[in-house]
């Protein structure tokens, strides 16, 4: 499935689905070791990929979500390797778009989200581009505006604050 996130349009799949994780890295020829980005309409949603956090990181997180920030925190045992690319990190956003998010409460619970493109190339802005990319190899294209952010989402490092993207 193709939906629109806050700067482009994301790729993404349930996160407890290996098939689908891995029919997702096919269709994007990305390596399994890279990892994913899990998004969710709320903490609460990713929760069951999170472990524990510091108070410190913790605030971090309350000070930049809901929002187009995606943070890489430590995993739970719950996290499959297939999403974390075999790190002891997740990457992980509550997103503050409309969409996305209505997408995750439709599903209750958190989904893949890694950018809609061929690993490598641009990512695609609008539905328009990923059909021209991916053609019928998409069960479903949301086909609705992305939000104001010129690219996609930065990456912190939830431990040490530093910006990874």
């Amino acid at each position: 499935m193709a939906y629109p996130t806050e700067g482009v349009f994301g790729l993404g799949c349930d996160p407890n689905n290996d098939a689908a994780i891995h029919a997702l890295l096919e269709l994007k020829n990305r390596s399994i070791d890279r990892g994913f980005i899990l998004i969710a309409a709320n903490q609460p949603q990713l929760q069951p990929y999170i472990g524990n956090l510091s108070d410190d990181v913790a605030a971090k997180l309350k000070n930049t979500w809901p929002g187009p920030v995606t943070w890489i925190l430590p995993c739970s045992e719950n996290a499959s390797s297939a999403i974390t690319g075999g790190n002891p990190t997740i990457a992980t956003r509550v997103t503050d778009h409309v969409i996305a998010a209505a997408l995750c409460d439709a599903c209750n619970s958190a989904i893949i989200s890694t950018s809609a493109n061929i690993s490598g190339e641009p990512a695609c802005t609008n539905a328009k581009a990923v059909v021209s990319v991916f053609g019928s190899m998409l069960a479903y294209i949301l086909d609705h505006p992305v939000g104001n952010l010129a690219g996609p989402t930065p990456i912190f490092d939830g431990l040490t604050g530093n910006q990874l993207r």
